[in-house]
């Protein structure tokens, strides 16, 4: 079953089986948007910063806390901790292991 990062509770974990950033309804990146950016290019930089971050299809990734009030994950991912918002959290697809 995949369901986005989001929906993980604190300590669970999961493996990314993908990406999802052609909706134009997800809230993703949208402070990019505000300030001018083209469409496009905001996508393919957050598609940049997920993988840079380590954030590729195959990573086991844990969330360690999920902050309050729909704020930014904290999660543990190849030796590192990370904390991303909510809305690129979104985008990613988990497949859960329980």
């Amino acid at each position: 079953m995949q369901i986005p990062l989001t929906e993980l509770k604190n300590g669970e974990k999961g493996i990314i089986v993908s990406t999802v950033f052609k909706s134009p309804d997800a809230p993703m990146c949208q402070h990019r948007a505000r300030k001018g950016w083209k469409k496009k290019a905001s996508i393919e930089l957050c598609i940049k910063r997920l993988t840079d971050l380590g954030l590729t299809p195959g990573t086991e990734v844990t969330v360690v806390k999920s902050a309050p009030f729909k704020g930014p994950l904290e999660i543990y991912v190849r030796g590192s901790r990370l904390a991303i918002g909510r809305g690129m959290a979104s985008r990613i697809l988990m497949e859960v292991k329980r």
